[in-house]
Protein backbone atom coordinates (compact mmCIF):
# COMPACT_ATOMS: atom_id res chain seq x y z
CA UNK A 1 0.00 0.00 0.00
CA UNK A 2 1.29 3.58 -0.78
CA UNK A 3 2.32 5.77 1.95
CA UNK A 4 -1.11 7.48 3.68
CA UNK A 5 -1.28 11.14 4.72
CA UNK A 6 -2.86 11.33 7.54
CA UNK A 7 -3.55 15.07 7.83
CA UNK A 8 -5.08 17.08 10.78
CA UNK A 9 -6.66 20.72 10.95
CA UNK A 10 -3.84 22.74 12.64
CA UNK A 11 -3.94 26.06 11.39
CA UNK A 12 -6.63 26.78 9.53
CA UNK A 13 -16.48 14.00 10.23
CA UNK A 14 -31.64 -0.59 9.65
CA UNK A 15 -31.45 -2.82 7.23
CA UNK A 16 -30.72 -6.65 7.80
CA UNK A 17 -30.56 -9.82 4.95
CA UNK A 18 -27.68 -11.08 3.05
CA UNK A 19 -28.81 -9.74 -0.27
CA UNK A 20 -29.60 -6.36 0.53
CA UNK A 21 -27.10 -3.94 -0.94
CA UNK A 22 -26.25 -0.47 0.68
CA UNK A 23 -26.84 2.62 -0.63
CA UNK A 24 -23.57 4.40 -0.65
CA UNK A 25 -24.12 7.98 -1.78
CA UNK A 26 -26.63 10.47 -2.23
CA UNK A 27 -28.75 11.29 -5.44
CA UNK A 28 -26.73 13.90 -6.61
CA UNK A 29 -25.49 14.42 -10.54
CA UNK A 30 -23.93 11.12 -11.57
CA UNK A 31 -21.20 13.21 -13.47
CA UNK A 32 -20.65 15.99 -10.70
CA UNK A 33 -17.84 15.58 -7.84
CA UNK A 34 -19.51 13.54 -4.78
CA UNK A 35 -19.17 12.39 -1.56
CA UNK A 36 -19.29 8.55 -1.86
CA UNK A 37 -21.32 7.49 1.82
CA UNK A 38 -19.00 4.75 3.22
CA UNK A 39 -20.07 6.20 6.53
CA UNK A 40 -23.26 4.54 5.87
CA UNK A 41 -22.35 1.15 5.67
CA UNK A 42 -19.43 1.82 8.75
CA UNK A 43 -22.46 2.79 10.53
CA UNK A 44 -24.66 0.27 10.03
CA UNK A 45 -22.11 -2.46 10.86
CA UNK A 46 -21.08 -0.44 13.99
CA UNK A 47 -24.89 -0.33 14.92
CA UNK A 48 -25.84 -3.71 14.58
CA UNK A 49 -23.18 -6.07 13.77
CA UNK A 50 -24.52 -6.97 10.14
CA UNK A 51 -22.24 -9.11 8.06
CA UNK A 52 -23.65 -7.99 4.97
CA UNK A 53 -22.45 -4.43 5.59
CA UNK A 54 -18.86 -5.52 6.87
CA UNK A 55 -18.38 -7.51 3.61
CA UNK A 56 -19.13 -4.30 1.54
CA UNK A 57 -16.68 -2.18 3.80
CA UNK A 58 -14.26 -5.12 2.86
CA UNK A 59 -14.92 -5.82 -0.76
CA UNK A 60 -16.00 -2.45 -2.02
CA UNK A 61 -14.28 -0.01 0.22
CA UNK A 62 -10.84 -2.20 0.98
CA UNK A 63 -8.61 0.72 0.45
CA UNK A 64 -10.65 3.01 3.20
CA UNK A 65 -11.51 0.09 5.72
CA UNK A 66 -7.61 -0.71 5.81
CA UNK A 67 -7.05 3.43 6.20
CA UNK A 68 -9.45 3.33 8.56
CA UNK A 69 -8.56 0.90 10.84
CA UNK A 70 -4.96 0.99 10.53
CA UNK A 71 -3.92 4.72 10.04
CA UNK A 72 -7.14 6.57 11.78
CA UNK A 73 -8.43 4.45 14.53
CA UNK A 74 -4.59 2.44 15.23
CA UNK A 75 -6.60 -0.18 16.39
CA UNK A 76 -4.35 -3.21 14.85
CA UNK A 77 -3.80 -4.63 10.79
CA UNK A 78 -6.57 -5.28 8.79
CA UNK A 79 -6.02 -8.91 8.28
CA UNK A 80 -5.61 -9.97 12.01
CA UNK A 81 -7.65 -12.74 12.80
CA UNK A 82 -9.63 -11.12 15.39
CA UNK A 83 -9.46 -7.55 13.79
CA UNK A 84 -13.58 -6.88 12.60
CA UNK A 85 -14.29 -7.73 16.56
CA UNK A 86 -12.12 -5.29 17.56
CA UNK A 87 -13.17 -2.49 15.62
CA UNK A 88 -16.79 -3.25 16.13
CA UNK A 89 -16.21 -3.05 20.05
CA UNK A 90 -14.56 -0.11 19.98
CA UNK A 91 -17.21 1.85 18.44
CA UNK A 92 -19.64 0.47 21.36
CA UNK A 93 -17.52 3.25 24.21
CA UNK A 94 -20.74 5.53 24.86
CA UNK A 95 -18.98 8.95 23.44
CA UNK A 96 -18.77 6.78 19.75
CA UNK A 97 -22.34 5.69 20.07
CA UNK A 98 -23.39 9.54 20.47
CA UNK A 99 -20.97 10.32 17.55
CA UNK A 100 -23.00 8.00 15.46
CA UNK A 101 -26.11 8.94 16.06
CA UNK A 102 -24.95 12.20 15.24
CA UNK A 103 -23.62 11.76 11.88
CA UNK A 104 -26.32 10.26 11.14
CA UNK A 105 -29.14 12.66 11.75
CA UNK A 106 -26.26 15.92 10.68
CA UNK A 107 -25.29 13.99 7.34
CA UNK A 108 -28.68 12.35 6.55
CA UNK A 109 -28.11 14.52 3.35
CA UNK A 110 -24.85 15.86 1.54
CA UNK A 111 -26.44 17.07 -1.61
CA UNK A 112 -25.15 20.57 -0.61
CA UNK A 113 -21.61 19.58 0.30
CA UNK A 114 -21.71 17.56 -2.87
CA UNK A 115 -22.59 20.56 -4.77
CA UNK A 116 -19.92 22.72 -3.42
CA UNK A 117 -17.81 19.93 -4.00
CA UNK A 118 -18.24 19.67 -7.53
CA UNK A 119 -18.18 23.51 -7.98
CA UNK A 120 -14.57 24.24 -5.92
CA UNK A 121 -12.96 21.25 -8.18
CA UNK A 122 -14.28 22.85 -11.22
CA UNK A 123 -12.69 25.83 -10.25
CA UNK A 124 -9.40 24.33 -9.05
CA UNK A 125 -9.35 22.00 -12.60
CA UNK A 126 -9.55 25.73 -14.50
CA UNK A 127 -6.74 27.17 -12.25
CA UNK A 128 -4.34 24.10 -12.14
CA UNK A 129 -4.98 22.33 -15.40
CA UNK A 130 -4.43 18.80 -14.99
CA UNK A 131 -5.27 18.28 -11.79
CA UNK A 132 -6.57 14.86 -10.33
CA UNK A 133 -9.84 14.43 -8.67
CA UNK A 134 -9.49 12.58 -5.80
CA UNK A 135 -11.93 9.65 -4.80
CA UNK A 136 -14.02 11.41 -1.85
CA UNK A 137 -15.55 9.72 1.06
CA UNK A 138 -17.21 10.28 4.10
CA UNK A 139 -16.43 8.23 7.28
CA UNK A 140 -17.12 8.43 11.29
CA UNK A 141 -13.46 8.45 13.22
CA UNK A 142 -12.92 8.60 16.58
CA UNK A 143 -12.15 13.08 17.13
CA UNK A 144 -9.09 12.51 15.91
CA UNK A 145 -8.56 13.69 12.40
CA UNK A 146 -10.54 15.58 9.88
CA UNK A 147 -9.20 15.02 6.31
CA UNK A 148 -7.72 11.83 5.47
CA UNK A 149 -4.99 12.70 1.73
CA UNK A 150 -3.50 9.33 0.54
CA UNK A 151 -3.10 6.96 -2.83
CA UNK A 152 -5.94 8.92 -4.58
CA UNK A 153 -7.96 9.34 -1.84
CA UNK A 154 -9.73 11.73 0.26
CA UNK A 155 -11.20 10.88 3.47
CA UNK A 156 -14.26 13.18 5.27
CA UNK A 157 -14.43 12.46 9.03
CA UNK A 158 -17.52 13.35 9.99
CA UNK A 159 -17.38 13.55 13.20
CA UNK A 160 -14.85 16.98 13.25
CA UNK A 161 -17.82 18.39 11.48
CA UNK A 162 -21.23 18.68 13.40
CA UNK A 163 -20.89 22.38 14.47
CA UNK A 164 -18.82 24.71 16.90
CA UNK A 165 -21.28 24.26 19.73
CA UNK A 166 -21.53 20.27 20.04
CA UNK A 167 -21.73 19.31 23.07
CA UNK A 168 -18.85 16.37 23.07
CA UNK A 169 -16.68 19.58 21.08
CA UNK A 170 -17.22 21.69 24.71
CA UNK A 171 -16.10 19.28 26.98
CA UNK A 172 -12.89 20.04 28.78
CA UNK A 173 -11.47 17.06 28.63
CA UNK A 174 -11.48 17.33 24.25
CA UNK A 175 -9.22 20.70 25.07
CA UNK A 176 -10.72 22.47 21.68
CA UNK A 177 -10.19 26.08 21.81
CA UNK A 178 -12.61 28.56 20.37
CA UNK A 179 -10.75 29.15 17.44
CA UNK A 180 -10.86 25.16 16.80
CA UNK A 181 -14.57 24.66 17.17
CA UNK A 182 -15.24 27.74 14.72
CA UNK A 183 -14.10 25.59 11.91
CA UNK A 184 -15.54 22.20 12.82
CA UNK A 185 -19.13 23.35 11.01
CA UNK A 186 -20.28 21.63 7.77
CA UNK A 187 -19.14 25.09 6.22
CA UNK A 188 -15.21 23.93 6.45
CA UNK A 189 -15.48 20.60 4.72
CA UNK A 190 -15.15 21.58 1.32
CA UNK A 191 -12.54 24.40 2.19
CA UNK A 192 -10.54 21.73 4.11
CA UNK A 193 -10.60 18.97 1.09
CA UNK A 194 -9.64 21.40 -1.34
CA UNK A 195 -6.50 23.30 1.30
CA UNK A 196 -5.59 19.33 2.30
CA UNK A 197 -5.67 17.77 -0.85
CA UNK A 198 -3.42 20.80 -1.93
CA UNK A 199 -1.08 20.39 0.58
CA UNK A 200 -0.55 16.80 -0.19
CA UNK A 201 0.44 17.59 -3.67
CA UNK A 202 2.06 21.02 -2.86
CA UNK A 203 3.71 20.03 0.70
CA UNK A 204 5.69 22.50 3.17
CA UNK A 205 8.98 23.68 2.64
CA UNK A 206 11.30 21.03 4.37
CA UNK A 207 14.57 22.66 3.53
CA UNK A 208 17.00 22.96 6.49
CA UNK A 209 17.16 27.09 6.49
CA UNK A 210 12.71 27.25 6.43
CA UNK A 211 11.72 29.39 9.15
CA UNK A 212 8.07 29.57 10.66
CA UNK A 213 7.29 32.88 8.23
CA UNK A 214 8.17 30.62 5.25
CA UNK A 215 5.54 27.73 6.42
CA UNK A 216 3.07 30.49 7.68
CA UNK A 217 3.16 31.77 4.06
CA UNK A 218 3.23 28.80 2.79
CA UNK A 219 -0.25 27.88 3.91
CA UNK A 220 -1.09 31.36 3.21
CA UNK A 221 -0.35 30.27 -0.20
CA UNK A 222 -2.78 27.12 0.20
CA UNK A 223 -5.25 29.51 1.22
CA UNK A 224 -5.64 31.93 -0.84
CA UNK A 225 -6.26 29.34 -3.50
CA UNK A 226 -8.55 27.94 -1.74
CA UNK A 227 -11.02 31.15 -1.37
CA UNK A 228 -10.16 31.62 -5.72
CA UNK A 229 -11.84 27.72 -5.36
CA UNK A 230 -14.55 28.11 -3.20
CA UNK A 231 -15.46 32.05 -5.08
CA UNK A 232 -15.46 33.16 -1.43
CA UNK A 233 -13.48 34.75 1.56
CA UNK A 234 -12.84 31.53 3.79
CA UNK A 235 -9.40 32.50 5.17
CA UNK A 236 -8.78 36.02 6.24
CA UNK A 237 -5.13 36.01 7.69
CA UNK A 238 -2.44 38.33 6.99
CA UNK A 239 -1.15 35.90 5.00
CA UNK A 240 -3.76 35.11 2.50
CA UNK A 241 -3.99 39.10 2.19
CA UNK A 242 -0.30 39.12 1.35
CA UNK A 243 -0.83 36.32 -1.22
CA UNK A 244 -3.86 38.12 -2.63
CA UNK A 245 -1.74 41.46 -3.40
CA UNK A 246 1.34 39.40 -4.76
CA UNK A 247 -0.81 37.68 -7.02
CA UNK A 248 -2.10 41.14 -8.15
CA UNK A 249 1.11 42.58 -8.38
CA UNK A 250 2.14 39.83 -10.89
CA UNK A 251 -0.50 38.64 -12.79
CA UNK A 252 1.88 36.51 -15.09
CA UNK A 253 2.58 34.07 -12.30
CA UNK A 254 0.21 30.92 -12.20
CA UNK A 255 -1.37 29.22 -9.33
CA UNK A 256 1.04 26.12 -9.85
CA UNK A 257 4.34 28.66 -9.89
CA UNK A 258 2.76 30.07 -6.76
CA UNK A 259 2.49 26.68 -4.87
CA UNK A 260 5.59 24.98 -6.23
CA UNK A 261 8.36 27.91 -6.05
CA UNK A 262 9.63 28.60 -2.72
CA UNK A 263 11.52 31.64 -3.82
CA UNK A 264 8.69 34.09 -3.93
CA UNK A 265 7.70 33.38 -0.32
CA UNK A 266 10.13 36.20 0.56
CA UNK A 267 8.32 38.52 -1.94
CA UNK A 268 5.28 37.53 -0.81
CA UNK A 269 6.37 38.48 2.63
CA UNK A 270 7.92 41.70 2.19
Amino acid sequence: MKKVYVLLLAVMLTCLGCQWQFSSSDDFSENGVSVERYDRIQSLYLNTGDFSALQQMNTHYPQQTRTLIEDVLKIGRVNEPEINVKFLNFYQDTTLQTLIASVEHEFASMDDVDRDLDAAFSRLEEMLPGIAVPFIYAQIGALDQSIIVGDSLLGISLDKYLGSSYPLYLRQDYGYTDSQRSMMTRDYIVPDCIGFYLLSLYPMPSAPQTTQLDRDMHIGKVQWVVNQAMNRTVFNTLYVRSVGHYMKSHPGVTVDSLLRDNTNLKLIGR
